[in-house]
């Protein structure tokens, strides 16, 4: 009679391997997003900037300064400002991308919601028109510029004017927390 091998197969050492680093790797995946919701405050709202993107701003900085038309750098730039809430630096990067590039319609956009947080809403509403040039398809544009047009400039036909221009491209859009457009026109009336 053959005597059975004695020990495991190469091939399960292999898969046993395998599986060992796929549970790893979504385990720490796992962690860290738990340590980083963790630290959140629970308002929504983001940190203030940390070591890290201070570095990168001021690592931004320089390159903007030594190569003025580098679109990328001034729009990565704003959206660092954007994202620590430094409103006027967020809208001058952004200003200064689109003397670059004109026809980028989320720069627009990022641009008119900063003028919207920094008090702004004709020059808010003025950035989302320009990114509907751009972009007549724009979701994110049309819905802003309702949110301008009804909150801040209280015209409440226009909001719904340009919410109904978005329920042709899209009759499911909703707005950043979830809820359509479409329940939010009929709670206006």
């Amino acid at each position: 009679m053959p005597e059975k091998p004695s020990g495991i197969k190469k091939e399960t050492v292999l898969l046993i391997a395998f599986v060992s680093l796929i549970v790893g790797f979504l385990g720490g995946v796992v962690f860290s997003a738990y340590k980083l919701n963790s630290g959140a405050t629970g308002s929504g709202s983001m940190p203030p900037p940390g070591h890290a993107d201070t570095g990168r701003i001021a690592m931004l900085q320089q390159l903007v300064m030594k190569n003025p038309k580098d679109a990328s750098a001034w729009i990565q730039l704003g959206d660092l400002y954007f994202d620590s809430k430094q409103i006027e630096k967020a809208i001058n990067a952004y200003r200064s991308a689109l003397k670059v590039r004109p026809d980028d319609a989320d720069v627009w956009t990022d641009l008119g919601v900063m003028y919207r947080r920094g008090g702004n809403p004709h020059s808010a509403l003025d950035a989302f028109k320009k990114a509907m040039a751009v972009d007549p398809k724009h979701e994110a544009s049309l819905f802003d510029a309702g949110v301008v047009l009804l909150h801040d400039l209280h015209q409440p036909d226009k909001a719904k004017a340009m919410w109904e221009r978005l329920l042709k491209l899209n009759p499911d859009a909703r707005a950043p927390g979830g809820q359509r457009v479409k329940d939010m026109i009929e709670a206006m009336h």
